[in-house]
């Protein structure tokens, strides 16, 4: 699966948690649904070459949107130690404010 890179698009954040900021060296993704699954802290994920995703995590999780404007390279960086294709996961390299999108479905 290739999946291509919006820079201005959005990104998105998954937890368990209650959130308003986003931590430095938390993982965002521009794929909704990666972040979704994310949210329900899978102890395993697998992503298919026709872009469906299956994962363990039973927890309720919250879907969540980076609320101010990000760059890759000052705000956001390829995460090194991705097990996924490459610009799937990245890491924030500062706190982002954080916008709640709604609780999403295990």
């Amino acid at each position: 699966m290739e999946f291509q890179i919006s820079p201005a698009g959005p990104w998105y954040h998954g937890s368990p948690f209650v959130l308003e900021t986003l931590r430095a060296g938390s993982t965002v993704t521009q794929w909704r649904e990666l972040a979704e699954a994310f949210s329900h802290k899978p102890a395993w994920l697998c992503c298919e070459d026709d872009g469906t995703i299956a994962h363990n995590g039973t927890e309720p999780g919250y879907l969540y949107a980076v609320d101010e404007p990000v760059e890759i390279g000052p705000d956001l960086f390829q995460h090194p130690r991705s097990s996924m294709e490459r610009g799937l996961e990245f890491l924030t390299a500062r706190p982002l404010r954080l916008r709640l999108l709604g609780k999403t479905k295990a």
